[in-house]
Order: C-alpha cells, then sequence, then structure tokens
C-alpha cells in the first residue's frame, strides 16, 4: 500500500470520528458506568521526542521526525506515538486550514506505509478538515497501515483573548472522548490541553482504557503522573519538546527520553492490576516468595498504599493471581465502601459484602 487506503480514511470519518471508538457504558441517568478493559497482554510501546528537529515546511520537517519513528520501529515495538502536528509545527502564521492534510497527504502516507511494513500500530497526530470544519486530531493506524480509529482534541485552547477562536479556528471534538481496542489492550488518547480537563481522563477510566496516549506540544509533567495514579492506566506522552515519557499506573516515570536520544522503547503488561494495602499487607511478599521474577510487584509510591501487580511470565494471569491470593483492585475495594456509605445515608443497614480478602487482617501482616 503505496497511499492510505482512501475507502478505510472515509469509512472511519463517515460514521463521525469514531466508528471504531467504543462509546460509553450507560448507568443510571446516562452517567457513564465503569467498563470491564479487555484481557490486557505484554507490549512494547515506544514514543519520541522531537525537541530541535522541525524546519519550515512538511517537506523538510518530515523526514526528520520519520528518521525517529524508524528507530523506534527498528526496536520491533507494538505501537509507536508521535508529537501533536509535529510535520506543521514550525510553518509560523501559515493559515491553519493551509496545515491541513488530506487522506492521501505526505504525512499520512508516510506513517501509514510503516504501520503495514512494520505491523505496527501508529498514531499520527495531523491538522484535518472535515465537513468544512478544521480539527486537530490523532490518527490510529492498525498494523496493516489501516485507519482503525480517529481522536478529534476536545479541548483546543484559545488563540484570541475573547474566546472566540480556538487553536485559530480548530472546532472541539466530542466530549464522548473514545477508546480503542488493540490487540493488547485498550486505549485512549488525549491531546495537548486536553491536559487541562480531568473529567476526559475519568472518562477513559470509565471506559476501561489501560493505556492513555498523550501527544503534546509541550512536556506536561505532574500532573500527568496524578492521572495515571488516579486512575491506574498506563500513561504514552509524544511532545515536541522537553521529554517524552511512559507512566506506569502508580505514576511512577519508567522510562523518559534524554537530549542525547529522542526514542524510548519499553514492555509492559497490560494485563495488570493496582490494589491497596488494606487486606492485603503481606500479598506482595507472598506473590514475590511463589513465583519471583514471573511476576513484576511494585510499589513505587511508598506513601500510596498502592501496589501494582504486573505477570511478566505470558503464562500467569492477574485474575489468576487474584484468586490464589485473594485480593481486589483498589477501585472495587473503593467500589465496595460507596456501596455502603449509601445504605447507611438512606438510614439502611448496608449488606454484608465477601471479599476475596475474607477476613484476615486489615492492616497487619499475616
Amino acid at each position: 500500500m503505496n497511499t492510505l487506503n482512501r475507502r478505510s480514511f472515509l469509512g472511519t470519518v463517515a460514521a463521525g470520528s469514531l466508528a471504531a471508538g467504543c462509546r460509553s457504558p450507560q448507568g443510571v441517568g446516562g452517567a457513564a458506568a465503569l467498563a470491564p478493559p479487555p484481557q490486557g497482554k505484554r507490549a512494547r510501546l515506544a514514543t519520541v521526542c522531537q525537541v530541535g528537529r522541525m524546519r519550515k515546511s512538511v517537506a523538510e520537517t518530515l523526514p526528520l521526525v520519520m528518521e525517529l519513528c524508524d528507530r523506534a520501529l527498528a526496536q520491533k515495538p507494538d505501537l509507536v506515538c508521535l508529537p501533536e502536528n509535529f510535520a506543521t509545527a514550525s510553518m509560523g502564521k501559515a493559515p491553519p486550514r493551509e496545515r491541513a492534510e488530506a487522506f492521501d497527504g505526505p504525512t499520512l502516507t508516510a506513517v501509514a506505509q510503516r504501520a503495514q511494513q512494520h505491523r505496527c500500530y501508529i498514531v499520527c497526530p495531523v491538522m484535518r478538515l472535515e465537513g468544512g470544519r478544521l480539527f486537530n486530531s490523532a490518527v490510529l493506524f492498525d498494523r496493516a497501515g489501516q485507519v482503525l480509529g480517529l481522536y478529534n482534541k476536545a479541548c483546543p485552547v484559545t488563540t484570541s483573548a475573547d474566546y472566540t477562536s480556538f487553536e485559530d479556528g480548530v472546532t472541539p471534538g466530542t466530549p464522548d472522548i473514545p477508546v480503542f481496542d488493540l490487540d493488547f489492550g485498550r486505549v485512549g488518547i488525549q491531546i495537548c490541553y486536553d491536559l487541562g480537563f480531568p473529567e476526559n481522563w475519568d472518562l477513559l477510566r470509565r471506559k476501561g482504557a489501560q493505556l492513555v496516549l498523550w501527544p503534546s506540544a509541550y512536556d506536561g509533567g505532574t500532573p500527568l503522573w496524578s492521572y495515571a495514579y488516579l486512575h491506574h492506566y498506563y500513561i504514552l506522552t509524544s511532545v515536541r519538546g522537553g521529554q517524552s515519557r511512559l507512566v506506569d499506573p502508580c505514576g511512577a516515570v519508567l522510562a523518559e527520553t534524554q537530549p542525547n536520544d529522542g526514542v524510548i522503547v519499553r514492555e509492559v503488561n497490560l494485563d495488570y492490576l493496582v490494589a491497596h494495602l488494606d487486606w492485603n499487607r503481606s500479598i506482595p511478599d507472598k506473590i514475590k516468595a511463589q513465583y519471583g521474577d514471573r511476576v513484576d510487584v511494585r510499589r513505587p509510591n511508598l506513601g500510596s498504599s498502592h501496589f501494582l501487580v504486573e505477570p511478566v511470565d505470558p503464562a500467569l494471569t492477574v485474575r489468576a493471581l487474584q484468586q490464589e491470593f485473594g485480593f481486589e483492585s483498589t477501585f472495587q475495594y473503593h467500589e465496595r465502601h460507596r456501596v455502603a456509605w449509601a445504605a447507611l445515608r438512606a438510614g439502611r443497614q448496608p449488606q454484608p459484602q465477601t471479599a476475596l480478602h475474607g477476613r484476615r487482617p486489615q492492616w497487619g501482616a499475616f
């Protein structure tokens, strides 16, 4: 495939920028309920940092970023994330509509070819025109180089003092942020200024995202670590300035680009679980004693009382470990409290709940 398949691209766009995405699960009153994520698998995640690799035209900038992409692809990743509008970032005061790329434009074509050649998912951010409106988008290519999904930036930043123009004419995407099921797990996408809107990140958690990709113009820093910690998903950033990073579901930075190396590749398992130490004080030690290096059990933030269980051996699953050792996720632990509190607030006695931890000590070793 030398160019992006036109039917594939237009089919995705015609269905409302989200045909391949998963819609919100609906709860009482239409509120999004928690959706169970699919069974995750091990995957090699790659990202790049664009710092200094910008010229005045797409023709000059694209090869510079594709060289970074090729370096990442040489390490056989399952997914590569590229920075926000990397090909047009330095085009000065050119009208944004002149920066918009058609489905068979040079950037999308170059990335689609690489996705197909290397059998790798790639997230390619571009400016797009759709139905006469301008969008700041991230196009998700599958392993065959076809468009799997599309995310239009929900929260473009104002570029006028009176808040009537956003990113010089960009239309906000739907607030119903999509998620996409890949062959190793469920992913969501946010772009740059989306960082400032916690409701987006919470919605992705409710939709069962196990990994959130964040292409951006800037670094982002600690808010990203907080979102990862609060929502217990991986976050992979790809930025034009600063450092690109991989943050784990406890908010710890696992890898980040360096000034002399703009590429990182790290293998993770999207079959993981974050649990609370209440009722589980001895669980990390018991898992390590039984399985050793076959399971990664870590507590990167010692003050949080959270620990992460992530199988290294593909023959092991988190669900099997939960049943063997009797522990639940932090989300389950919190939800059991919410259910009981609701009864007490209504003047009722809470119904007994049967948790996997049984009646072992709440805080002590066992």
